[in-house]
């Protein structure tokens, strides 16, 4: 049984008192969303029978159809396409990515090189012929970040210079602790720049971790298309799987004939029995992302206070769910994991270690002791067995089950003298 000793608690109460005013701006922004969230559930007149589901072909499926229109409005999007069978945000972002470029556009990622996962579909790792957007005559550049900003007089010369089809932005840090997640009102600043000057020019953002945080989705601020995992922020914990995507309505199009065939569609895909819980993930995000936001801070603070290296600072604006420690030995990252597993409701026995895991170019460890496989909205911690040792938290479905985690993640660093 864990048992926290009486000093963690006391660091516990310094670190809370660090973030009170942050843990404020959470229930503030969560109470926005929630009538955002609330009033599409209105405004589609959403009733018992969008709840079930569909079979076969799945035509007619009212409740499939409602919760793209649903997602559509709390994430203030022309239209959306949510389904089961999308099986992460790097397959939503996959699909986005082979739904709208062609044969000869170039993809410009202006937040330098994109998430691990996505080398491979982009095809600047991984075999010639794995069927990559570079096999398919997709060219891809990116163009670095400064000292963690967008280097926007290099993002203008660049499309003067030539066609750009997309320009691609990473909204969280991904595996990068130098930098910030971008606000949604910052992208949108991006975003009307690069229109300015390539009024064609997609702009496409890479929404993960993102939902929710702030008050409003880089859509609104004009994003033309953005996806994400509903196993994140977006399915509030309930989801079991599936992704989604949101922008344009014609480009929504083209991705969703991407995810079935052209000519189909959205019109059709048997949703079985997962809308219920995909309309009940999403009523639930805004409060489970608050939920997540203050564990993230309360991590900060925590181990800050302890004398880490931590990125964002506990206090600091938010504009995605994770937190990063700079731990800086292969020791500590795992203790930290394993203090995090040993705090989970699911597999707490479990001791992870670290593993060749597919998409990843060194071996990462990864905690998640999940009600839902893989969920990072639910208390998780990961990172690459690589100097500086930096970990990524993110998620925890109640700030007090998150607290605890974080709690027993400082303890049993210390209890391992690492």
């Amino acid at each position: 049984m864990n048992l926290l000793s009486e000093t963690m608690l006391e660091e516990a109460k310094k670190a809370e008192e660090a973030v009170k005013e942050v843990f404020l701006r959470a229930d503030h922004v969560c109470l926005l969303n929630q009538q955002k969230v609330l009033s599409a559930f209105h405004e589609e007149k959403i009733s018992e029978a969008h709840l079930h589901g569909s079979t076969g072909y799945g035509y007619g499926d009212l409740g499939r159809d409602a919760l793209d229109r649903v997602f559509a409005r709390a994430l203030e999007a022309e239209d959306a396409l949510v389904r089961h069978t999308i099986v992460s945000g790097t397959h939503a972002l996959s699909l986005c990515l082979f739904g709208v470029l062609r044969p000869g556009d170039t993809m410009l990622s202006i937040t330098g090189k994109p998430y691990d996962t996505m080398e491979e579909v982009i095809g600047i790792a991984g075999e010639p012929g794995n069927g990559s957007l570079k096999d398919f005559g997709v060219s891809f550049e990116a163009i670095e970040l400064i000292d963690g900003k967008v280097d926007m007089e290099a993002v203008c010369a660049k499309l003067r210079e030539k066609p750009i089809k997309m320009a691609y932005i990473q909204r969280s840090m991904g595996y990068s602790s130098d930098r910030s997640a971008f606000p949604a009102a910052d992208i949108g600043e991006m975003v009307k720049t690069i229109h300015e000057i390539s009024p064609d020019t997609i702009c496409m953002v890479d929404n993960c971790y993102g939902e929710f945080v702030e008050e409003h989705e880089p859509t609104y601020y004009g994003a033309d298309i953005m996806a994400g995992s509903l196993i994140k922020n977006a399915g509030g914990s309930l989801a079991r799987t599936g992704g989604y995507i949101a922008g344009r309505s014609d480009l929504v199009e083209l991705v969703s004939y991407r995810l079935t065939s052209v000519g189909i569609g959205k019109e059709a895909g048997a949703s079985l029995d997962e809308n219920r819980l995909l309309y009940q993930g999403l009523f639930m995000a805004p409060h489970v992302v608050a939920q997540a936001v203050k564990t993230a801070c309360f991590c900060g603070a925590l181990f800050k206070n302890a004398g880490y290296e931590v990125w964002p600072a506990p206090d600091s604006y938010r504009a995605d769910i994770i937190q990063t420690v700079r731990l800086g030995s292969a020791e500590k990252l795992i203790a930290f994991c394993q203090g995090i597993q040993s705090g989970s409701p699911i597999d707490a026995h479990v001791v992870p270690e670290p593993w060749e895991m597919p998409g990843y170019a060194c071996p990462v460890i990864m905690a998640a002791g999940a009600f839902i496989n893989g969920a990072s909205i639910e208390l998780s911690a990961d990172g690459p067995v690589k100097p500086p040792y930096t970990v990524f938290v993110q998620g925890g479905i109640t700030y007090e089950s998150g607290k605890l985690g974080i709690l027993y993640a400082m303890q049993h660093c210390k209890s391992k003298n690492v």
